[in-house]
């Protein structure tokens, strides 16, 4: 073979073993592409809002004072809110109410008249923590300073009911009682106006501690059964009172 055969020889060797070469991965590429494709995409779910229970919430009996006739305690959660919070204080105005509070500290600091308002109109305001996270499932760092970062009160409302140990020691070494419900009314799951005046009507006694919320979305279904529900139970001999926080 000649020097000059031998090397083009050897060059179309070469070319031929660089294009198998790259269509092997051309095909090895098409394949996995193919397979990506087919391949069912999974979604990062969302992380909860203040508004969102991830759990129903317990119904443990709240720690709140003794009171003569047939009284019952109404809460409301997550505010103040410009939206909601001065509508439910007309409602309770009208109605001879008084009520307590459990306020978030990062939406006190931001809403300094609202806050002001509710301790203006006779009602009390306890704690609902800083920022509404689950303070069993945060550093202790952290749920030391959500505990801690509340509004001044002697009342304690841990956000989704969540408490353990931990939980309560850290609440009772701020000074503080926890205060929980067991009147769950389930304005949070927004399951109308007359579901929301029926689960109160229902399992409401005297001394009763009533969960509604007059923030984290929109309340408009709290606001209309908070104006029918306090009627029907004035009617029926029921005073309304605020805890002792």
């Amino acid at each position: 073979m000649s020097s000059k055969f031998a090397r083009v020889f050897v060059r179309t060797v070469a070319v031929v073993g660089v294009a198998a070469a790259v269509g092997i991965t051309i095909g090895a590429a098409n394949m996995i592409e193919s397979e990506a494709a087919a391949r069912p995409q999974v979604k990062a779910a969302p992380s909860p809002s203040p508004s969102q229970q991830p759990t129903p919430p317990p119904s443990t009996p709240a720690t709140h004072p003794a009171a003569g006739g047939k009284v019952v305690y109404f809460t409301f959660d997550d505010g103040p809110d410009p939206a909601w919070t001065p509508q439910i204080l007309d409602i309770l105005a009208r109605n001879n109410a008084k009520a307590t509070f459990f306020e978030l500290g990062q939406l006190a600091d931001r809403h300094p008249e609202l806050h002001d308002a509710v301790l203006a109109a006779g009602h009390a305001i306890g704690s609902h923590s800083y920022s509404h996270p689950q303070l069993t499932k945060v550093s202790a760092v952290k749920r030391h300073r959500e505990i801690t970062g509340g509004p001044a009160s002697k009342c304690f409302r841990p956000p989704y009911g969540a408490e353990n140990t931990q939980v309560k020691a850290e609440i009772k070494a701020a000074g503080m009682k926890p205060v929980l419900w067991d009147v769950d009314s389930l304005d949070w799951t927004k399951p109308g106006v007359d579901a929301i005046v029926a689960n109160v009507l229902t399992t409401v006694h005297s001394g009763s501690v009533v969960l509604m919320h007059d923030a984290g979305g929109n309340r408009s279904q709290t606001v209309a059964a908070l104006e029918k529900v306090l009627p029907i139970l004035a009617a029926k001999g029921y005073t309304f009172a605020a805890l002792d926080c």
